[in-house]
């Protein structure tokens, strides 16, 4: 019997407007990715049809009532997770809510990763590491091999911002050269990621020239960016790990 899983997916900003032409908003970049995920799931993902609604929480504010979801996630964005814009503050005091008092499990993206972090009381500011971008390689730990199967992944980029300390509770999943958090994990309650593992070339490629032209990006990054934008990545290897942990609950 199929059953459906109920994923409220916070849109945090919306796709630069080539992406959002061609792709749609971010619950719909989501949706793509799980639906592949899914397939890694074997004959278990035949039963389960993902039910996926939106939330704009940047312009609307609109949040989901945790009592009719099945599952929370939150998306990157440009903006500074932690600053204390009153709609950031609004989203920091809801996934705290629900972290803190419901069973709801959770699943944070890039800026998500940092806002559950936040939420959480742990340490979120400008990476010394600096930027990272495009197709990088992560070296996962004995948790990040444990829920992935691997012993590193390679995933598309786009922070300079990043989780310093690892939050009451949780485990490290594992780190890159530049950023020493690149995932965190706490059985039944959450698991994030700061890479993005819904990015494709063209959804980079894209970002970066955005990027380029604002003057975010000097030339060598985005000449950098743009050559390993096409290199391989597990974004889908990935989805399959937040499926088993989102039905493990």
């Amino acid at each position: 019997m199929t059953r459906s899983f109920r994923l409220a997916v916070l849109e945090c900003d919306t796709p630069v407007p080539p992406v959002l032409e061609a792709r749609g908003t971010y619950s719909e970049v989501f949706r793509r990715l799980l639906t592949s995920g899914k397939e890694g799931l074997g004959a278990r993902g035949n039963e389960v049809e993902l039910e996926i609604s939106r939330y704009d929480v940047v312009a609307t504010q609109a949040y989901p009532n945790p009592e009719e979801i099945d599952g929370l996630w939150l998306t990157g964005s440009k903006h500074c997770s932690f600053s204390d814009e009153t709609w950031i503050v609004s989203l920091v005091e809801f996934v705290k809510k629900i972290l803190t008092t419901t069973k709801v499990p959770v699943v944070g993206i890039c800026y998500g990763h940092q806002i559950i972090s936040r939420a959480l009381g742990a340490k979120v500011a400008v990476s010394p590491g600096g930027w990272e971008i495009s197709v990088d390689k992560i070296d996962l730990n004995e948790h990040g091999q444990k829920l992935l199967g691997t012993s590193t992944i390679s995933l598309h980029q786009m922070h300079r911002d990043a989780v310093l300390e690892v939050p009451e509770g949780a485990v490290s999943l594992g780190s890159s050269p530049a950023c020493e958090i690149q995932g965190l994990y706490q059985a039944g309650r959450f698991i994030s990621f700061q890479a993005h593992p819904e990015f494709d070339e063209f959804i980079m490629k894209n970002i970066l020239k955005v990027r380029h032209d604002q003057g975010i990006f000097n030339d060598a990054m985005f000449e950098d960016g743009t050559t390993r934008a096409s290199k391989h990545h597990d974004g889908v290897l990935v989805a399959t790990a937040i499926w088993n942990f989102l039905l493990a609950n």
